[in-house]
């Protein structure tokens, strides 16, 4: 039967379908893609191996090439490895380490934490058991000694508590890559996204109002105070599969879609309502002052545009008093790169290494 089962890549849920392999003395899922090029591609299938009150789980990663049609992948068996259960389970922890070491910048010595699930990754494990391993760490006398030594306590909890938001902030990004990637469309999925990370729309604002009426029959999306003053402007969300720019041929230019347009015309009543009612604090809400609020609008996707659509939508929004069109992936780019600024460092991509792997297991194992 299958199982569901959770991703702790991506939170997403996947289904796991177990069956019997040919040669009758094993079962295995479904072979999972590692790494593919145009030439080459890895693959993990995992078996299930009976043992006496269970099974043991074995891998193995098999090498693939291109070769002319009809059959396109060949495998390559002397570029293929197995492992048993305790080499599985040994590189899932050697994993885990290095990759919490490779999310740091510099050379140098990491001390990795051992929680209930693996090694810890702050914002990734309940915080309580989190402190309760640093706790452990820092409990160990030569940890202490160094400590004593060199008079880190200020600057350790600066480091905690920038490791703690970066973690924070790593996370947000992905989930909103994770919704853009599955062709989620759903405005409300996208506008919890953007109250519970409003740091997204740049380092002018602080956090966002909880105030979202700002007189009956008017409901913004968000209110967002800046820095500098303390005025408030305005997020608009639409839905990331709306068409943004349109082209007309006989005057060869782009142009603001019919979408597009209704929502500079919806924040633009907002913005004029807004700037009445609130230049000297909205009602019940004092606080909240607005004074030739701007308006930023969340909309479309532009991840397969060309030079000259962007081009086109920077001019555009030049050209428009108070009022700037994004588009979703313009958003989390502008997330990606506050968290570089703020010393996060990308994942690289390298090509995974060629070296000789060694072989296990029946051409009857091989589900395919």
């Amino acid at each position: 039967m299958p199982v569901p089962m959770n991703d702790p890549g991506d939170g997403s849920v996947n289904m796991i379908h177990r069956r019997e392999a040919r040669s009758g003395r094993v079962s295995y899922s479904d072979p999972v893609v590692l790494h593919e090029t145009s030439q080459r591609r890895i693959t993990m299938v995992p078996f299930f191996v009976p043992r006496t009150g269970g099974n043991d789980l074995a891998i193995k990663l098999i090498t693939h090439k291109k070769s002319p049609p009809p059959n396109d992948w060949m495998i390559v068996e002397e570029k293929s490895l197995s492992l048993d259960e305790p080499a599985a389970r040994q590189l899932l922890h050697a994993l885990r380490q290095h990759l919490a070491v490779a999310e740091e910048r510099g050379n140098g010595s990491y001390v990795t934490i051992r929680v209930d699930e693996g090694t810890a990754h702050i914002g990734d494990h309940d915080p309580a058991a989190v402190a309760g391993a640093l706790a452990k760490v820092l409990g160990q006398q030569e940890i202490l000694q160094h400590l004593a030594k060199t008079e880190l306590t200020d600057e350790l909890m600066k480091a905690f508590r920038g490791a703690i938001r970066l973690s924070e902030m790593r996370s947000a990004v992905a989930q909103l890559r994770q919704h853009l990637d599955a062709s989620e469309t759903s405005e409300g999925v996208y506008q919890d996204w953007c109250e519970r990370h409003s740091w997204a729309f740049g380092n002018a604002y602080v956090m966002r109002d909880e105030v979202r009426e700002i007189s009956p029959g008017d409901k913004i999306d968000l209110l967002l105070p800046t820095v500098i003053s303390g005025f408030r402007d305005i997020v608009e969300l639409k839905r990331p599969d709306v068409r943004v720019l349109n082209y007309d041929e006989p005057h060869r230019n782009h142009y603001f879609s019919a979408e597009v347009s209704r929502a500079v015309g919806q924040v633009h009543r907002y913005l004029d309502v807004l700037h009445e009612v609130a230049a000297n604090g909205l009602r019940d809400h004092p606080e909240i002052v607005a004074y030739h609020p701007r308006a930023i609008i969340i909309i479309g996707r532009s991840s397969e545009w060309t030079r000259e659509q962007l081009a086109t939508l920077h001019g555009l929004n030049r050209r428009l008093s108070g009022v700037t069109v994004m588009t979703y992936d313009q958003l989390l780019a502008q997330g990606e790169r506050l968290i570089e600024m703020l010393g996060a460092k990308p994942a690289a991509g390298d090509e995974a290494p060629s070296a000789e792997l060694e072989t296990w297991g029946s051409d009857d194992d091989i589900p395919f």
